[in-house]
């Protein structure tokens, strides 16, 4: 099972050969408490999409914008697909083990649907600096 931490990365939404490439999207990964906990609350929008992982159910009280919610299984496959108005109690959903938010209407132009498989790009974190004394020799004062 995968760890995920909090950051960003590419959604891509998989279609078939006939249907040509996937769409791909930007994405916002929510991992910790806090950032579920956050969401798009107090935003005005979204640019791209928001992957809250574990999540099961969402609501959007005191949300500002009508969005559209997918909820994943496990394996990334689409359960369902809502879109919800500002203050409303989304229905949890027993399989679902992911969720991704957008804007209302977006999911529908990606052609994201019931059944449908995404994948999650993770980007590379940034290289910590050292936090240790700088190479080289150092002076003392005494």
């Amino acid at each position: 099972m995968r760890r995920w931490r909090d950051g960003g990365g590419t959604l891509t939404v998989v279609r078939g050969a006939a249907e040509g490439p996937g769409v791909e999207v930007p994405v916002r990964i929510a991992a910790s408490y806090r950032a579920r906990t956050r969401g798009l609350l107090g935003r005005d929008g979204v640019d791209g999409a928001l992957l809250l992982t574990p999540c099961g159910g969402v609501h959007t009280f005191r949300m500002r914008f009508a969005i559209d919610v997918a909820y994943l299984d496990r394996k990334f496959r689409v359960l369902a697909v809502r879109t919800m108005r500002p203050g409303r109690l989304g229905l949890p959903r027993p399989r679902a083990r992911h969720v991704v938010e957008s804007a209302a209407g977006t999911m529908d132009a990606w052609g994201l649907r019931p059944g449908t498989r995404i994948r999650v790009r993770v980007d590379a974190p940034e290289p910590s600096r050292p936090t240790g004394p700088p190479d080289g020799p150092s002076e003392q004062v005494t």
